[in-house]
């Protein structure tokens, strides 16, 4: 059986998504397939961590460098004003549950999920 996680970021405080990433990048490295979803609140994160003088961009840039975002909420990204940021910032806007990124899928797929 494949090892795969997938984190489920809903809280807008850094240092909780801090520890989303890297958790992702310590699960990767550990052999798992991992990704990142941002949903609610730490879709507002993106626009904060891409610039460059936030004390922990390079590990935001980390975390996309190695692919490990699968994506950001349409809905809450659209409802927050963040939206603009997560697609610059190269974020696919996932919607299959009613404008938000349903769970099921992943479960189906045989993904653990993980939530923040």
């Amino acid at each position: 059986m494949d090892k795969k996680v997938v984190l489920f970021a809903f809280q807008g405080n850094v240092s909780c998504f801090v520890h989303v990433l890297l958790n992702a990048i310590d699960y990767r490295e550990k052999g798992y397939e991992a990704k990142v979803v941002l949903e609610g609140e730490a879709t507002k994160l993106v626009a904060e961590l891409a610039k460059a003088a936030h004390p922990m961009h390079g590990l935001f840039e980390q975390t996309k460098a190695l692919g490990l975002f699968a994506g950001a909420c349409r809905a809450c990204s659209h409802q927050l004003g963040s939206q603009e940021a997560c697609l610059a910032e190269g974020l696919v806007l996932l919607d299959d549950m009613h404008g938000h990124p349903g769970m099921a899928g992943y479960t189906e797929q045989g993904y653990t999920i993980l939530i923040f």
